[in-house]
């Protein structure tokens, strides 16, 4: 595997590396159908008070829907925000011009804020999707561009998700929402076992997000997601884990200040530089996102 750039001078800031915006009027969100808290337009204007509140300096925009658009304009938000660090945007894997879409993509305004790729693998439909040879070429292309993929899935397709790392070393993969382990239900025997395998490849990071809306959204607390959060970073190491708030995902079941809050105890008991690659030095390193004029 190529190995990300070092965490060295860019790790000075923190970054919240799970964030989605979208605009209804200009795209709608079909996937929030009965859940009345997210069938509105979020900004970037929204989030940053609680960005400000927890001490982040920056956010790595995520996609929502299978949608070039939607990947162009995010970009272009990069472009005009400094606060977005960078963009994991979407293009088609599974057709065989993908190096040419992710040419396309970064050849735009914000191009260069183009950080990685990501797709709704939880909800598609092909259970062996990750395991097509077009999509193994495709995943290659994300490589070979310098970029990213992020893996969004539901747990049971943790084992095709170690086997695609395992056979892909060259590519950098970034696990979201931890695997999203079945809190709610209590049993997370082989959310851990599958972890494990997965954590010993090299060549994945982890994004500590997502959790609160795997609990129990009415009756969550800090103590029933710290041992999960523990475990993710006794497996995967600071230098392979990223903090992010799935906002506004996670308002389902948390303010913006109740999920920092529920981290802080556990990166409290990290050493600072520990601490400061989790809030922010991994996903730079692991994005390979650059300095941008002007964040703050």
């Amino acid at each position: 595997m190529t190995e990300p750039a070092s965490t060295g001078a860019q790790t000075g800031t923190a970054l919240d590396a799970h964030v989605h915006v979208w605009d209804l009027a200009v795209r709608p969100q079909p996937w929030t159908e009965g859940l009345t808290t997210l069938q509105r337009s979020f900004s970037l204007d929204d989030v940053a008070p609680d960005l400000r509140a927890a001490g982040q300096h920056g956010v790595v925009l995520v996609h929502t829907v299978a949608s070039a658009a939607e990947t162009r304009e995010m970009l272009a938000l990069a472009a005009a925000q400094p606060l977005v660090a960078g963009v994991v945007g979407w293009v088609d894997l599974s057709r065989p011009d993908a190096a040419e879409q992710l040419e396309a993509a970064r050849s735009g305004p914000g191009g260069t804020a183009l950080a990685g790729i990501r797709h709704q693998l939880q909800e598609e439909p092909d259970p062996g999707w990750l395991a097509r040879p077009q999509v193994r070429a495709g995943l290659r292309a994300v490589a070979a561009a310098g970029l990213a993929y992020d893996l969004v899935i539901s747990p049971g397709q943790l084992p095709l998700v170690t086997e695609t790392v395992s056979a892909l070393p060259e590519v950098r993969f970034v696990l979201d929402h931890a695997g999203k382990p079945p809190i709610a239900s209590g049993d997370l025997s082989a959310w851990t076992a599958h972890l494990r395998a997965l954590a010993a490849r090299p060549n994945v990071a982890v994004k500590l997000s997502g959790l609160v809306t795997e609990a129990d959204w009415g009756t969550w607390t800090a103590w029933q997601l710290r041992p999960v959060m523990e475990y993710v970073l006794e497996q995967f190491g600071p230098q392979r884990t990223m903090f992010g708030s799935d906002w506004p995902v996670c308002l389902l079941a948390a303010s913006y200040a109740e999920v920092a809050a529920a981290a802080a105890p556990v990166l409290d008991g990290l050493t600072p530089a520990e601490r400061e690659a989790v809030r922010g030095g991994t996903a730079r390193a692991w994005y390979r996102l650059g300095p941008r004029s002007g964040q703050r």
